[in-house]
């Protein structure tokens, strides 16, 4: 049986965001069907819209941390603020795992926003850009955090 990890790596490869890639992997973890699942998460690709913001394989992972460990009371402090801990322990763990959890710094870009028009997925695109791997990393944290807190 493969692991979310290998799956992401996988979805990505495959030409699903990087945001997408993450959450998709888990989708075994919760109900929702395929098509919602990569709608929902189609946003988020390219740190959010390719704005280089938030890296979208980080988006992927804090959305399945929603969907298994997140609140629905919005009067329930104790919950949100131990479902924020969460999320800020996930980013922590990314970003001392690379530099950063913002895309453009994980990918060496300028600041601002990107062009809106995806590139080519390439032999040369996979060389440059270290996606695949980040992917696979959330996916790996995201594993990693199941295991040491079900849901």
């Amino acid at each position: 049986m493969k692991s979310c990890s290998e799956k992401a790596m996988e979805n990505f490869k495959q030409g699903y965001n990087c945001s997408q890639s993450v959450f998709l992997a888990f989708s075994d973890f919760y109900s929702m069907d395929q098509d919602t699942a990569l709608r929902i998460s189609s946003s988020f690709g390219g740190g959010m819209g390719r704005l280089r913001e938030v890296c979208g394989a980080v988006s992927g992972m804090f959305m399945v941390a929603g969907m298994l460990y997140g609140y629905t009371d919005p009067k329930d402090h104790k919950s949100k603020t131990k479902h924020y801990e969460r999320i800020q322990d996930l980013a922590r763990e990314f970003k001392n795992r690379n530099h950063s959890i913002i895309c453009r710094e994980l990918l060496g870009l300028e600041a601002g926003p990107d062009s809106p028009v995806p590139e080519l997925r390439t032999k040369e695109y996979y060389k440059k850009r270290p996606c695949v791997e980040l992917v696979g990393m959330a996916a790996e944290i995201m594993e990693e955090y199941l295991q040491n807190n079900p849901y």
